[in-house]
């Protein structure tokens, strides 16, 4: 571990409690998922610079309310489509 000083707004110094464990799992978590959500890092490497499984991160993103996809039911969709477009030009070559 490395040790960081960081500025905070002073209100916020009152409900920060440094010695929990899991208090400090969760900040340093937050502080990687804008990275994870602007794709520099993937929920793998988080966990990996965490010391926990992916899927513990992701259930404590799930628990704090963060989602592990964040695409809605028409780009889900969209990208099924893109998917068995892609398994037909496999299955019959790309001559199509």
């Amino acid at each position: 571990m490395k040790m960081v000083d960081i500025s905070i707004p002073e209100k916020m110094f009152t409900y920060l409690n440094i010695d929990e464990d899991q208090t400090e799992l969760e900040r340093n978590a937050m502080m990687l998922y804008a990275y994870i959500k602007n794709l520099t890092i993937s929920h793998g490497k988080a966990a990996d610079i965490l010391g926990i499984s992916k899927w513990e991160l992701i259930s404590l993103y799930d628990d704090l309310g963060l989602p592990y996809l964040d695409q809605d039911i028409s780009e889900f969709l969209e990208e099924v489509e893109i998917y068995k477009g892609l398994q037909e030009d496999k299955k019959y070559g790309s001559n199509r």
